[in-house]
């Protein structure tokens, strides 16, 4: 029985010592998620402005593009995807990795071969570990993201579709993240980044008035300057919205292990109790039953 007691009080110590680690890491996250969220509303504006920049000259111009003409043949295409460099964040990673690797099955089923462009530890991990190649990687930035990471990651992206499948870069560009939706809802995001899709501009009324544009010195050239800063701004919101969906699902996840601990502390109290009033019970039985041989043999 003292055995057993033993087990139990080390099974609590245990456990109490985890609900420690999981409480103050379900405090950073908190702490963390909240200077994430703010810094996706502070790009909000910027974003909104360069989508409204692009779909100006998009809309109310004649040319043909690169950026913006599906190309005829479609042979390699890219699918970026955005995970985090540390774990102990629920299905965060996994659903993403599988949103990702559905969408490459999808585009070879269309005849198209995906090439992947990782962001985040445990993307690159995973198909080290599986032996599948990628063409670029990018560690290290994913809890507070830098605009020169979503520069870098637009400048390899542009370079690639510049090159066209013909000479080993891509025809097209998916991007694969986790959408912060609410602290208790990420949502896996994918989008084709080029050729262009606008997906931010606000909706406009039917019997809106569009004003007359000019472009100078002419619309190619002003797709050619601002096309880059949207293909960099829409990274950088990517990058954005996976570290604060991270953050949100680090926090649940913490808060579900801490009132895992405080369960299993729950369970394990009692069965010690159930041990320890086991064992009084026993050695109360001792006792009485040397007293009544005692008494007997007088």
């Amino acid at each position: 029985m003292g055995a057993q007691l033993r087990v139990y009080k080390q099974k609590i110590a245990s456990a109490q010592t985890t609900k420690k680690i999981t409480k103050a890491m379900e405090l950073i996250a908190a702490s963390r998620i909240q200077k994430a969220m703010a810094r996706v509303r502070a790009s909000s504006p910027f974003a909104q402005a360069v989508t409204r920049a692009v779909s100006a000259v998009a809309t109310h111009s004649n040319i043909d593009h690169p950026l913006t003409v599906e190309r005829e043949t479609i042979r390699r295409s890219a699918v970026v995807i955005f995970t985090s460099d540390r774990g102990l964040a629920g299905a965060f990673n996994s659903q993403i990795l599988r949103e990702g690797l559905e969408l490459a099955q999808l585009l070879r089923e269309q005849g198209k071969e995906p090439v992947f462009y990782l962001v985040g530890r445990k993307a690159v991990g995973y198909f080290q570990f599986r032996r599948i190649e990628s063409a670029a990687e990018w560690v290290g930035d994913t809890d507070t993201p830098h605009f020169s990471t979503a520069e870098e990651i637009a400048a390899t992206l542009l370079d690639a579709y510049d090159r066209g499948g013909d000479h080993a870069g891509v025809d097209e560009i998916h991007l694969v993240y986790n959408r912060f939706v609410s602290m208790m809802t990420q949502s896996p995001e994918t989008v084709r980044l080029l050729p262009l899709e606008v997906v931010e501009a606000e909706e406009e009324s039917s019997a809106s008035v569009y004003p007359l544009y000019e472009f100078e010195p002419d619309a190619s050239v002003v797709l050619d300057a601002v096309l880059p800063v949207y293909i960099q701004s829409r990274v950088f919101n990517a990058l954005l919205q996976s570290s604060a969906a991270k953050h949100a699902a680090t926090q649940k996840a913490m808060k579900s292990a801490s009132d895992n601990a405080d369960n299993l502390i729950t369970d394990y109290t009692r069965l010690r109790n159930n041990a320890r009033q086991a064992e009084i019970t026993q050695q109360i039985a001792e006792i009485v039953g040397g007293a009544d041989a005692l008494s007997s043999r007088k």
